[in-house]
């Protein structure tokens, strides 16, 4: 019987590859980075996955945590959920961590670029509410329309209403000055 066709090569050392990049990644892969500060502190490398969550007091698997509702239910069968496998955590200070962070508020981060407000500073100091004549402007270099500079100075007003009114209160002095 004829042999396999790599058989009766000779093993050659790889120049190429670097076994140190190598190393570290295979050990990226076994363990991967947790980036929940939480459930990184609390994690167990011995442990797998499934374990260290319930641990947490969490689901690795929502679909056998949740009881089935969906399902019909005759006269002989017995309840979806399972009563009996509940297992008890000892790490339920990870779940109230995170309880805690969850139902703290939201930030809004709403902001513009600094150059859309210049945009948009330039064209109300140059055409005030004129949105056709800023749609004209030689600074409109997107060729923007003058629905979408309309949304954008609607967006600066909305975003950073004091910038506006001190913005607008600069310009009536401006005015003023002039005549």
């Amino acid at each position: 019987m004829p042999k396999a066709k790599g058989a009766n090569k000779r093993k050659k050392f790889n120049y190429n590859a670097n076994r140190k990049k190598l190393k570290t990644k295979a050990k990226k892969q076994a363990k991967p980075r947790i980036e929940c500060k939480q459930l990184r502190s609390a994690w167990n490398y011995r442990k797998s996955a499934s374990q260290n969550l319930a641990d947490m007091g969490l689901a690795f698997d929502p679909n056998k945590s949740l009881p089935c509702h969906n399902r019909k239910v005759t006269r002989m069968e017995v309840d979806c959920s399972d009563t009996s496998r509940k297992t008890k955590a000892s790490k339920l200070y990870v779940l109230k961590k995170l309880e805690a962070e969850a139902s703290l508020p939201e930030k809004k981060t709403n902001a513009l670029s600094t150059d859309m407000k210049e945009y948009v500073r330039h064209m109300i100091e140059h055409h005030g509410e004129n949105y056709k004549e800023m749609a004209k402007n030689e600074k409109n270099y997107y060729q923007d329309t003058p629905n979408q500079i309309r949304r954008k100075v609607d967006l600066y007003k909305r975003y950073h209403p004091e910038e506006y009114e001190a913005f607008m209160t600069s310009l009536k002095e401006k005015k003023m000055d002039t005549s």
